[in-house]
């Protein structure tokens, strides 16, 4: 499995991750062949070799100019990003990484300015250049085929910074909302180091946060940022391969974990996700009950899936609920060797689910649906029928 480690002790911005990209091997005109899938007009990249200190680096620059029928709109809010992104060509799991990222920084800025998510401005992270560098970012581990991203933690800077809305203290509040529960660190200088965009993308597309993973090492790379500083402004990009899982007695797959949690989901529209979610292709889905931020009681939604049906469950849970974004991450797992077989009861016939451990059966467990189906026809307790089917497995097997 390919997975890559972005190493920030300078901070992070979307431009330092496309440069970052693009030095461990992502083509130029590959990448600007996907966010010509956007349908936007009026930029063009701009890639050059930099030095950062004794570091060499490449820097990005996104040049906007010009305005045609695919121009962004001004300050806009997320529904016209989304717009944007729905009408786009991109393939499905970047446009769908992309609006996860979006959505979470839509997210943080309504908490900062106590907003509903619909009524947010999009001004430092809106324009064309910072949907760019989203949609750039998400499209360059695709076309590297990066299946998990780590990152370090992430250094926030000190003193102010100017925005839309006036001076603010670094981190910006959107950027200290979007790391709220990430580790973080003041880092070595003034200044802002970490943008709201690279905290989203990181906080977005990371699964873990701390020291490099062990890997494989096959390319290194250098993002350059566009402030000289007295240390590298750069964020290094590691790409190797994951160890192998070790042999099992059981089988040993890899499945991804989604997550997500709200607190305005009734029971009747909870169970409607669940059903959808199964029927999307998801494995396992499962809901905890949780409080949440000002004390309201939630649920915490778990989903197990497939990496092709990923993308799918995903939007799924965007349609069914109102969550703006998903936790994503890769885990292994271990299972036995599954077989259905059947065997005759008094009250009909019940399938058994096998569990078979090198060989071995470990575990038989009747069908539910059978056996409820067999035991209100029958007008016997469904424990009857469940014991009915358990004795004639054991008698067909010699246990």
């Amino acid at each position: 499995m390919r997975i890559a480690y972005a190493d920030c002790p300078a901070g992070v911005a979307g431009d330092m991750l496309l440069g970052a990209l693009l030095a461990v091997g992502v083509e130029p005109g590959a990448l600007s062949a996907e966010l010509g899938r956007l349908g936007l007009e009026g930029w063009r990249l701009e890639v050059s070799r930099v030095h950062r200190g004794p570091v060499q680096a490449v820097h990005v620059d996104v040049v906007v100019g010009g305005a045609g029928p695919g121009a962004l709109p001004p300050s806009p809010h997320l529904a016209e990003v989304e717009a944007i992104l729905d009408a786009s060509a991109l393939r499905s799991p970047v446009r769908e990484r992309a609006r996860c990222v979006f959505r979470r920084l839509a997210a943080a800025e309504a908490t900062v300015h106590g907003v509903g998510v619909e009524e947010v401005h999009f001004h430092e992270v809106g324009a064309l250049d910072a949907i760019i560098d989203v949609v750039g970012t998400v499209a360059g581990f695709a076309l590297l085929g990066v299946e998990e991203l780590f990152a370090s933690p992430v250094p926030l800077g000190r003193g102010t910074v100017g925005t839309a809305h006036g001076p603010l203290p670094v981190p910006a509040p959107a950027t200290a909302e979007l790391l709220r529960g990430f580790p973080v660190e003041a880092g070595p200088c003034e200044g802002e180091l970490t943008t709201p965009t690279g905290a989203a993308l990181l906080t977005t597309l990371a699964s873990a946060f701390g020291p490099i993973p062990a890997m494989t090492l096959r390319a290194v790379g250098y993002g350059a940022g566009s402030a000289e500083r007295d240390f590298p402004n750069v964020v290094r990009l590691l790409v190797g391969d994951a160890p192998e899982p070790a042999p099992a007695a059981a089988g040993v797959d890899r499945v991804r974990v989604l997550e997500f949690a709200v607190d305005d989901a009734t029971g009747q529209a909870l169970g409607h996700l669940l059903e959808r979610c199964l029927e999307a292709g998801a494995l396992d889905v499962y809901a905890t009950g949780v409080t949440m931020k000002k004390s309201r009681p939630g649920v915490h939604v778990t989903i197990l899936a497939p990496e092709d049906r990923a993308d799918a469950v995903a939007r799924v849970v965007f349609r069914e609920t109102s969550t703006l974004g998903l936790r994503e991450r890769w885990e292994v797992r271990r299972i036995l060797e599954r077989e259905t077989v059947a065997v005759a009861t008094p009250y009909g016939e019940v399938r058994l689910k096998l569990g078979r451990l090198t060989g071995e059966t470990v575990t038989a467990s009747p069908e539910y649906e059978d056996c409820r189906r067999l035991a209100a026809a029958a007008g016997v307790p469904l424990k009857e029928v469940q014991a009915a089917a358990s004795e004639a497995w054991r008698a067909r097997s010699g246990s």
